[in-house]
């Protein structure tokens, strides 16, 4: 395991286990941690023998962005170094998003604000049954950020974005796995195990992993495609998985 100062990073059975590590702010993005985190899931996706990323926070997922970030955007938005900032932050969760590798999030605690979106940007989510996810942004008094509406309708449908971005609800893990935000709910003990198990399954095969993740977030995307798109953006990667079958790759 490699660590930095508040990221940890380390490679098993083909699976990159990402923690955030700054307990003491109960893992608030700061831009150096934003900066790290995009690093190390760039890290997991440039490693051939990695299949799938797993995304923890350990008892606390992820509080947000720290109130400096968001202090001096308020400030002066258009201010570069502002800009920036606040970019780095967003860039952290939409590059876990994007990597080119199936990611899931094991979240205990509070997710929170960017930290929800952090979580909801992953392929998967695994939480605790008294895991809190809430947008937090109504409460600071500000506009929601980084795609949240977006983030939200995908995983959880348009109800789910009602209720939480523009009203504020909060759910619990239990709630989040019936609105479809969440795939299963465990007590915490269970869940990083729950959802490395998940990971390592699909990760013992990478090529495939990364092939099999592409088509899947294109045909899901808001909207989604027709079927016969579908069709179409699965024939060419289940040609080439079988023909490596045969042994023709």
């Amino acid at each position: 395991m490699s660590t930095t100062s508040e990221i940890l990073y380390a490679v098993s059975n083909g699976v990159a286990r990402l923690t955030l590590n700054a307990p003491e702010r109960r893992n608030a993005l700061s831009v150096e941690m934003a900066l790290l985190l995009t690093e190390a899931a760039r890290t997991a996706e440039n490693d051939s023998q990695v299949g799938a990323l797993v995304l923890s926070g350990g008892p606390h997922f992820c509080a947000g962005a720290v109130r400096g970030v968001l202090a001096a955007a308020g400030v002066d938005p258009v201010e570069d170094t502002s800009y920036r900032n606040l970019g780095a932050v967003y860039e952290a969760f939409t590059v876990v998003g994007a990597i080119g590798i199936p990611t899931v999030a094991a979240v205990r605690g509070a997710a929170v604000g960017a930290g929800l979106n952090l979580a909801l940007a992953t392929d998967l989510r695994i939480v605790s049954r008294t895991a809190r996810l809430l947008p937090g942004f109504a409460q600071l008094g500000i506009h929601p950020g980084g795609g949240h509406f977006t983030l939200l309708n995908r995983a959880g449908g348009r109800e789910a974005a009602a209720a939480m971005g523009l009203f504020g609800e909060e759910v619990d893990g239990e709630r989040a796995v019936a609105l479809g935000l969440a795939w299963a709910a465990y007590d915490d003990a269970e869940v990083e195990e729950r959802a490395l198990a998940l990971a390592t399954r699909v990760a013992a095969d990478p090529d495939l992993a990364r092939r099999t993740v592409a088509s899947f977030r294109r045909e899901t995307v808001p909207g989604g495609v027709s079927w016969d798109v579908a069709v179409e953006i699965e024939r060419a990667p289940q040609m080439w998985s079988l023909r490596r079958r045969h042994g023709k790759d």
